[in-house]
């Protein structure tokens, strides 16, 4: 499954939010495949917790051989001494045992989770322990490719808001005016606000 960005939803976006048009005009934006599922792209959020992008992928591919696939049925029957010498800490092993025991009584169905709307999706997801907002938030456009999801407790998105709009601070209240006058186009505005913090593009 692939999350399009279209030149109508720039539009609309940038209609919306008028900031955003040097933005648009300057950033070469285009979608991205997403996981598709939300039980693997979990584990590999899990794994990928507080490491670096190169560190994370070495750990998920020794778990990944380990394992063979990624299946809950798999990681609870994994032996917890072979799961750390992948590299994995105990408390992440924790998370990756309850997770696979979540799917497999039942008490979190990941394969019907796709049919629930954003808030649903976060409430279920934050039961796990290991899994707070944030993570759910990034597993909506990651994993799901939801359209409007903008996480106030992502540094870089609230960097970029202050970038954008020539702000040093912004409370909550700020954020959510902002959140809602892009809405229904969350995602596209967080995929520029990212770009942007690391970008440092000067907008006139």
């Amino acid at each position: 499954m692939k999350f399009t960005v279209t030149e109508k939803e720039k539009k609309a976006l940038c209609r919306q939010v008028p900031e955003f048009r040097s933005c648009v005009k300057s950033i070469d934006l285009e979608g991205f495949e997403c996981f598709g599922e939300l039980f693997p792209a979990l584990v590999q959020s899990i794994v990928s917790q507080q490491l670096s992008v190169r560190v994370a992928d070495v750990i998920y591919g020794r778990v990944k051989k380990l394992l063979g696939e990624i299946a809950a049925e798999r990681i609870a029957s994994a032996d917890s001494e072979a799961l750390r010498a992948c590299g994995l800490s105990a408390r992440k092993i924790e998370y990756l045992k309850g997770i696979a025991e979540a799917e497999l009584s039942g008490s979190v169905d990941f394969d019907s989770l796709s049919h629930l709307d954003d808030a649903a999706v976060i409430a279920q997801l934050v039961k796990l322990k290991g899994v707070g907002v944030w993570t759910a938030e990034m597993l909506l456009i990651f994993a799901l490719g939801r359209k409007d999801v903008l996480s106030y407790r992502d540094l870089g998105i609230r960097r970029g808001i202050m970038l954008l709009l020539n702000r040093d601070s912004l409370s909550g209240e700020e954020f959510e005016h902002f959140r809602k006058r892009c809405s229904p186009h969350g995602t596209l505005a967080s995929l520029y606000l990212w770009k942007l913090k690391d970008g440092g593009l000067r907008l006139s």
